[in-house]
């Protein structure tokens, strides 16, 4: 085994999973829903199943699907991309995450980063030979300090890596915030990354802003997007980027060999579901706030202070009170004894004790699930 490879541990995914499959337990924990996507993608990738689209796609993606993402990026953001050399296909969103910071790092090169964060950000920076630097945010706020994190910027800072809807702890970041961070990577000439998987799960009349929409910023910023979050099919593994030519193509030099390409057939059904109206976005955000609604009440009744998610389909709960550990025990006791899989917040931080007291639930699963999930917790927690 290399040396880059050898102090990794599996994800925290993985594991929370397996413990799941083997205690038959409620699986709150991994981020993939449990129900069908629309009839509409699974129809077109049927017809393009059985039309002329099963062999290699090309390297950049299928053009159909990177028109459709820059019309969608033109129609919802203003933002006018060439779907020729400024937009990419990628393996979902992680691929296209890894294979920007091969594509962009050298040896050394900085990356701030907003944590608790996606665990796969980390791994990719330095694998690439990158350095982390990560701001943390403090619940339950989860606010910026203009000082503080302009102070982690140096010599060697190449990249931000923003995610909004920020993915484990629902916060949505406003106007304001981008304006401090487009400010930031302006004065400092640095590369903004934004991933954005989440960016049509908002509640509460929150508004997802591209930071590439402000001004200044298209031109240094390359946001990552993909289907499986916003049309339930994250087994598809279908994501793109979108960026200035010269920052896709340091992405493509990276992928070309890493996958080279991804399933064909799929990359024709998302051109077809990315040309879905405004009305399917409203029903999909109001079908996720009554699950999220639902599991916040059912947590705070088991004594758990359940913090707001402004958007994702995650909710972060302080677990200090319940005397149950820090958050791997709780997570081990909670699946082996009650039933329930959730995800310990400690492996989404750089130090660990940072997120001891914090466990992440989903609410992205079918009404069955989530209600027997009220059942064994409030047996436990309740009777």
């Amino acid at each position: 085994m290399a040396q880059r490879v050898a102090t990794m541990q599996p994800t925290i995914f993985t594991t929370m999973t397996e413990l799941a499959i083997k205690h038959a337990a409620v699986n709150l924990g991994q981020g993939f829903p449990d129900f069908d996507p629309p009839d509409f993608i699974r129809d077109a990738a049927i017809e393009a199943l059985r039309g002329p689209y099963n062999q290699y796609a090309p390297g950049s993606g299928q053009p159909q699907l990177r028109q459709a993402i820059a019309a969608r990026m033109a129609n919802r953001y203003q933002l006018n991309y060439d779907p020729q050399s400024e937009v990419l296909v990628t393996v979902g969103a992680t691929e296209a995450l890894f294979a920007a910071m091969m594509g962009l790092l050298d040896p050394g090169d900085e990356v701030i980063l907003f944590e608790p964060c996606f665990d796969s950000y980390r791994p990719a920076i330095e694998l690439a030979g990158g350095k982390v630097c990560s701001y943390t945010l403090l619940s339950p706020q989860w606010q910026l300090d203009p000082t503080e994190l302009e102070s982690l910027i140096s010599s060697r800072t190449r990249l931000v890596l923003l995610n909004s809807p920020q993915n484990p702890i629902g916060k949505v970041y406003n106007r304001a915030e981008l304006d401090l961070i487009a400010g930031l990577c302006i004065k400092y000439n640095l590369i903004a990354i934004t991933d954005e998987v989440y960016e049509a799960i908002l509640f509460d009349g929150q508004q997802h802003i591209p930071l590439a929409s402000l001004p200044q910023m298209q031109e240094r910023t390359l946001t990552i997007s993909s289907l499986a979050k916003t049309f339930s099919v994250t087994g598809w593994k279908v994501g793109w980027a979108a960026g200035p030519a010269e920052l896709i193509e340091a992405l493509l030099r990276a992928k070309q060999f890493i996958t080279f390409c991804g399933a064909s057939p799929l990359q024709i059904a998302g051109a077809k579901a990315l040309e879905v109206g405004e009305e399917f976005y409203r029903k999909l955000s109001e079908d996720y706030c009554q699950r999220r609604d639902f599991l916040y009440c059912l947590l705070r009744d088991c004594g758990m202070n359940v913090l707001q998610s402004q958007g994702t389909y995650y909710l972060m709960a302080d677990i200090s009170d319940l005397g149950r550990g820090d958050d791997v025990e709780f997570c081990r006791w909670l699946v082996e004894k009650v039933g329930v899989a959730a995800i310990p917040a400690s492996p989404f931080y750089a130090n660990a004790i940072d997120g001891q007291h914090l466990v992440r639930f989903t609410f992205c699963k079918s009404w069955p699930v989530l209600e027997e999930a009220e059942r064994r917790l409030k047996q436990e927690f309740t009777s």
